[in-house]
C-alpha cells in the first residue's frame, strides 16, 4: 500500500497546482492536444489533467537530467517566460535566450548568434515559432510546453500546461529545475545531497 501512495505522490500538492493555474487552458482546443484535456468549463476554457503534467514533469526532467546543461537551449519569446526560463538556466546552467530569436542561430554557423545545443525546450510551440522550425532543421531532439489549442507536429515530448499564465509558467519550471537537479543527484548515488532553496516566488515574472 505504502508502494502505490509512493507512486502516485505528486510533485507538489494538486492544490497548489491547482492555485497556480497550470491546468487552465484556453477556449481552442486541437487535436493533438485532446488527450491532455479532461473537461471544459462553462466558461468555455478547456482544463488540462494536473496528473498527466505532474508524470511528464517527472519525465521531462530525467530526460534533461541525461544532457550536459551548457547543452540545453531553453527559449521563450513570451514575455511571462522570460524571468521563469532565466531562471531556470541560472540554477541548471543550460543556456536561455529570452525574447525574439534571432533567425539562423540554430541553423546559420555565420550568425552572431549562432549556437549549437543538443537539445532544445521551447516555451509555446506557437510564439517560439521561429526556434522551433530551426530546432526541427537542425534535428534537435525538442521539449515543448503545450497549451490545449497547440499543434503538436515535430516536437519530441510534450508537458502539457498553461503556457501563458504567470504562475503557470514559474511553477512549471522551477518544478523542472527542481526535479532536473534532484536527478542528477540520484543517477549518481547522492540524492540525499539534493538542496534547492528557490521558492516558485524567485521564478515570477514580475507584474
Amino acid at each position: 500500500m505504502a508502494e502505490e501512495a509512493e507512486k502516485t505522490e505528486t510533485l507538489i500538492p494538486s492544490p497548489d497546482y491547482l492555485a497556480s493555474g497550470v491546468h487552465i487552458g484556453t477556449q481552442q482546443k486541437t487535436g493533438d492536444m485532446k488527450r491532455f484535456i479532461y473537461q471544459a468549463r462553462p466558461d468555455g476554457l478547456y482544463l488540462l489533467d494536473i496528473e498527466t503534467l505532474d508524470d511528464r514533469l517527472k519525465s521531462a526532467a530525467g530526460f534533461l537530467a541525461n544532457y550536459d546543461p551548457p547543452s540545453i537551449l531553453v527559449v521563450s519569446s513570451r514575455e511571462y517566460g522570460h524571468r521563469p526560463v532565466s531562471m531556470f538556466a541560472e540554477v541548471t546552467g543550460a543556456a536561455a535566450i529570452v525574447g525574439r530569436f534571432i533567425p539562423g542561430t540554430l541553423t546559420n554557423p555565420g550568425c552572431e548568434y549562432f549556437t549549437e545545443p543538443a537539445i532544445l525546450v521551447v516555451t509555446d510551440p506557437m510564439t517560439d515559432e521561429q526556434a522551433l522550425r530551426e530546432g526541427v532543421a537542425a534535428g534537435l531532439p525538442i521539449v515543448a510546453l503545450c497549451d490545449t489549442n497547440n499543434s503538436t507536429s515535430d516536437l519530441d515530448f510534450i508537458i502539457p500546461t498553461n503556457n501563458k499564465g504567470r504562475k503557470a509558467l514559474a511553477t512549471v519550471y522551477w518544478l523542472l529545475a527542481r526535479e532536473m537537479l534532484r536527478e542528477r543527484l540520484r543517477s549518481v548515488g547522492k540524492e540525499e545531497e539534493f538542496i534547492f532553496n528557490y521558492s516558485v516566488e524567485d521564478f515570477e515574472a514580475d507584474m
